[in-house]
């Protein structure tokens, strides 16, 4: 396991929680193999979650949500169902729009990027995270970044989306539950 992990001498405990939800990631995905699993992958997405800062209690958020759209597949293609055209709206790791290569907000991305697609989907969710302090009024930091998470995957919504919650997110305390059963066992032994 460490040697998937560009080894410094001593391992922050967010490496060490990484490293757990790495390996959390590449085994108990829904949607893809362990076996087909590219972990380097795993961990280019973990880098640039790190770089936005996500809270302590949502380090993770990225892999869940790639997890849960695409099991990691850079190439995937979303079901037909909202074209007329009957080809996939949503693509790649995250499953992102056309809107998204547009620019519409600036972003201009190819969506069959994993590394770019990941930089604009947190981008995307760090600035909704002004809007959401406005109107929600969260004093948690984890509050407020999970509210401008499902504010930024979901269409806008007049009353906005304070209380609601990402599918992601059940993907991701699944993860950390099986975390602190793993952490509890070798405690014991």
């Amino acid at each position: 396991m460490s040697s998937i992990l560009a080894e410094p001498s001593l391992k922050s405990d967010s490496d060490l929680y990484y490293e757990q939800i790495v390996d959390q990631a590449r085994t108990n995905c829904k949607n893809r193999k362990p076996d087909k699993v590219d972990t380097s992958l795993l961990w280019k997405l973990v880098e640039v979650e790190k770089h936005y800062g996500v809270p302590k209690g949502l380090q993770g958020m990225l892999l869940a949500a790639a997890c849960s759209e695409s099991g990691y597949n850079p190439h995937a293609l979303g079901d037909r169902k909202f074209s007329k055209k009957r080809k996939p709206k949503a693509v790649g790791i995250l499953q992102l729009w056309p809107w998204w290569e547009r620019g519409k907000y600036g972003y201009k991305v190819n969506r069959r990027d994993p590394i770019a697609s990941a930089n604009a989907w947190l981008t995307h969710i760090t600035r909704q995270i002004p809007k959401v302090r406005r109107k929600c009024k969260f004093r948690t930091k984890k509050k407020i970044w999970v509210a401008a998470w499902v504010t930024a995957i979901r269409a806008p919504k007049p009353g906005g989306r304070c209380y609601e919650k990402p599918k992601h997110l059940r993907v991701l305390k699944k993860w950390k539950r099986a975390i602190k059963k793993k952490n509890r066992a070798a405690r014991a032994s």
